[in-house]
């Protein structure tokens, strides 16, 4: 029964879907990270089903690249875009770490970040626009896999303080058999990628985790809810990038 509370608290906090709401505490919460990825699962099973309709009424490209774009900001309902936002405003201070960790407590958007965002759906757009098919495995790698990074970072990044939900997630999921399923829904993710023939996707997660890591220590003194939204959606849209990239290095002569 916890375990289905903690799915329940994951999709009330990661998504936008319609679930029964229960009381958040340590029970409730001790395993929502782990169901965290699960949220990920749905995208990428409306992604696929999308697909499948586009083929069979023959749609045009750019219709199917579109709610492919969209689809990730409808399900979650844009929370991961938001930390996105204030993560490239500070960053784009290149003001002290104190400067930074103030602009992300701001609730107003700044130019830059509407600048990125741009910038963001426009890629995305044209690379799920020139991505010819995806399979299901490659989809629930995808989207899977930047959750299952993004909830272990949790466990092993060092937090900032006043870090709020992210705190509170992360101390509520600290036990060694929490990281461990973490770790293992980690290494099923990327056996997923590895099985769709995307080794370049996994590649690129692991990069940007990498430099998740030093810009949560070198930039803001640990991690925080916001900088984590920061992770998923720069995470994902390299993957993206390496699996057309994948797709055309094949295709060539």
């Amino acid at each position: 029964m916890n375990v289905l509370k903690s799915v329940l608290v994951a999709f009330s906090m990661f998504s936008a879907l319609p679930v029964p709401q229960v009381e958040w505490d340590e029970d409730s919460m001790r395993w929502a990270l782990c169901a965290f990825p699960l949220v990920g699962a749905c995208i990428g099973l409306l992604c696929r089903a999308w697909l499948f309709l586009c083929a069979a009424l023959a749609l045009p490209q750019l219709l199917r690249g579109a709610l492919l774009c969209l689809l990730p900001v409808l399900v979650t309902g844009g929370i991961h875009l938001d930390g996105y936002a204030d993560t490239c405003d500070a960053l784009a201070s290149h003001g002290s770490v104190e400067k930074k960790q103030e602009i992300l407590k701001d609730p107003h958007i700044g130019a830059f970040a509407a600048i990125r965002l741009c910038v963001y759906f426009t890629a995305s757009l044209a690379l799920w626009t020139a991505l010819p098919t995806a399979s299901l495995p490659v989809l629930l790698g995808l989207f899977c896999l930047s959750r299952s990074l993004s909830a272990l970072a949790l466990m092993l990044f060092p937090l900032r303080e006043g870090s709020g939900l992210a705190r509170s997630f992360a101390e509520a999921g600290n036990e060694k058999r929490v990281r461990t399923a973490l770790a293992v829904l980690t290494l099923v993710s990327a056996a997923l990628l590895l099985a769709g023939g995307q080794a370049l996707s996994l590649l690129a997660a692991a990069v940007v985790f990498l430099v998740y890591r030093r810009m949560c220590v070198r930039s803001f003194d640990g991690l925080s809810g916001d900088l984590a939204g920061w992770f998923l959606q720069t995470a994902e849209l390299w993957m993206l990038a390496a699996m057309v990239l994948t797709y055309y290095g094949r295709a060539l002569p």
